[in-house]
């Protein structure tokens, strides 16, 4: 059997990226995926078995976005500047793609960890690691991305202003960076 000549697995991706994006549905449909490439909707079932896959394949595609931005911004860094830009990194593509990163927030349709969350997950947490120690490490990374995702929230919700976002922000990360510090002094 052979495959719709028309796509590839790359353009429906993108098509899909951009339907979440415009927000012109509640919610990502095979149909409207097909109609944005000019497709009958059977055409991506060759590509993806079914909506849960080609969402997955969303949520990874993002996860790998934000991943390539915090690579990106951490560089040569000491561990509070990179812990810095990689969270605003992080926060600022959650509040520029609601939609977008709603579905990094959605679990895999095999129950087990994505690669991409795998990747992205451990890259944060090393940077976590860099400035908390291991001892600590775990529950101050999924401290800190609360942290960050409730501000997103925040924001989308239209409860804090873009510039109350960067305070609170700036407020919080200091905090917690100052007490990662104290801790690492007590413990040496």
């Amino acid at each position: 059997m052979s495959y719709p000549t028309k796509t590839d697995c790359e353009s429906i991706l993108a098509a899909a990226i951009a339907e979440v994006e415009s927000g012109d549905g509640e919610h990502l449909a095979i149909r409207s995926v097909a109609a944005r490439l000019g497709l009958a909707p059977n055409a991506l079932y060759h590509y993806f078995d079914n909506l849960a896959a080609l969402e997955e394949a969303v949520s990874e595609s993002v996860r790998l976005q934000i991943l390539e931005g915090m690579q990106k911004v951490a560089g040569k860094k000491g561990p509070a500047e990179t812990l810095l830009a990689i969270s605003w990194t992080y926060l600022q593509f959650a509040i520029e793609h609601p939609r977008l990163f709603s579905y990094t927030l959605k679990p895999s349709i095999t129950g087990r960890q994505t690669l991409q969350c795998a990747r992205s997950s451990e890259f944060f947490f090393k940077q976590v690691v860099r400035l908390y120690g291991e001892k600590k490490a775990v529950v101050a990374t999924q401290s800190i991305l609360a942290y960050l995702r409730g501000l997103a929230a925040s924001r989308h919700a239209e409860m804090l202003s873009y510039e109350q976002i960067r305070s609170s922000f700036k407020f919080g990360m200091q905090i917690w960076i100052a007490d990662a510090q104290a801790s690492a002094k007590k413990s040496n």
